[in-house]
């Protein structure tokens, strides 16, 4: 399906080394066709160039322009896993495989259900075989749980390894999947706050992670100030190097401790907005993310889990309450919304919500 991006326009003769460029800076769209004509090549960016790199391209390829275009995607040339499995395993267990998994940089995450848990080590094999980038697979063993919101994972293919490079809209993350938390089922939600934010905001990102909003933020809002929380000593370890990975060490102060001590010592009332993904239990912090709201309001981003019979709606009184009852008040929700279905029943939403 054709899709306006922005592109950085060459000549031809520099189309390799321009794209050769963009790619090292992870800046390159890979699911859209690149342009081309008899003088000139288009190739479809994620993202518009930062300062620094913006430079870079200027130094290497004097006269390049960026403009929007529409672009073709690229047919995807990955066969359903079902496919890939017909011949392997008997057709009543076939309707059982798998239909999605996740992929962290090079690293496969897959949930596979008990019926089909004798066959596992072959279903790791043909995930290897259908994804040429992968080079790990682990098979889920349970829910995300605890503090510090890990998930057991077992082994059932390929290199045994847990850390990875994950690439996403421009920015490169150190991951390990079995010490910190990481969903890129949330990379358009990483990309939305982004876009949102305004020139000079201080940001306080509650429960930071390994820093995918945080970094995003940071790279596309080069005046911005994002000071990143988690209870986890290991997603710390990995912010850290995360921040330095992507050059933003200026912008980006990572913090490790409990968010509602954190608040109260280093944040009380420094905020113009608030990231809240804790969809667990994020609703028993909205007092502390009050707290780090400026007193003259700011923006929060809550993530949270609706199970049915529950709705949105009851989800928004709840939030509200909350909110008063830490001596604010919601004057507005901005947007209400379902990002994913998490589990049969079970929903991830966010609330937008204005806080004066």
């Amino acid at each position: 399906m054709p899709r306006e991006s922005l592109c950085i326009k060459v000549p031809k003769n520099q189309g390799e080394k321009a794209l050769r460029l963009v790619r090292n800076m992870s800046i390159a769209d890979p699911d859209l066709r690149i342009r081309n004509d008899d003088v000139s090549i288009c190739i479809p960016m994620v993202r518009k160039p930062n300062e620094e790199e913006n430079d870079t391209i200027e130094a290497q390829i004097p006269g390049f322009t960026l403009q929007r275009l529409i672009f073709s995607e690229k047919t995807p040339q990955k066969k359903m896993l079902k496919s890939v499995l017909e011949d392997r395993i008997e057709p009543s267990l076939l309707l059982k495989t798998p239909r999605a998994l996740d992929i962290v940089g090079d690293i496969a995450i897959v949930e596979i259900p008990p019926e089909l848990k004798q066959q596992e080590k072959l279903i790791g094999r043909a995930i290897l075989e259908n994804h040429q980038k992968v080079k790990t697979v682990f098979a889920k063993a349970g829910a995300v749980s605890g503090k510090y919101r890990l998930r057991e994972l077992i082994f059932i293919a390929g290199e045994q390894k847990t850390v990875t490079l994950h690439r996403e809209f421009g920015c490169t993350y150190e991951v390990d999947v079995a010490k910190a938390y990481f969903s890129p089922r949330l990379s358009q939600e990483h990309r939305r706050i982004a876009s949102l934010t305004q020139k000079g905001e201080k940001i306080a990102d509650l429960f930071a992670g390994i820093g995918p909003f945080a970094i995003l933020i940071s790279k596309t809002n080069p005046d911005v100030k994002v000071y990143a929380v988690d209870i986890n000593p290991e997603a710390i370890k990995l912010l850290e190097a995360n921040v330095l990975l992507n050059r933003v060490e200026n912008r980006v102060f990572p913090i490790l401790g409990d968010t509602a001590k954190i608040v109260e010592e280093k944040l009380f009332g420094i905020a113009d907005r608030v990231i809240m993904n804790l969809p667990e239990n994020a609703i028993e912090f909205v007092e502390a993310a009050c707290k780090t709201i400026k007193p003259t309001g700011g923006i929060v981003h809550f993530y949270g889990f609706v199970r049915q019979p529950g709705t949105l709606e009851q989800m928004e009184r709840q939030f509200s309450e909350k909110v008063e009852g830490a001596g604010r008040k919601v004057d507005a929700f901005l947007l209400v919304k379902t990002i994913r279905e998490t589990a049969p029943y079970e929903s991830q939403v966010v609330l937008d919500a204005k806080i004066v």
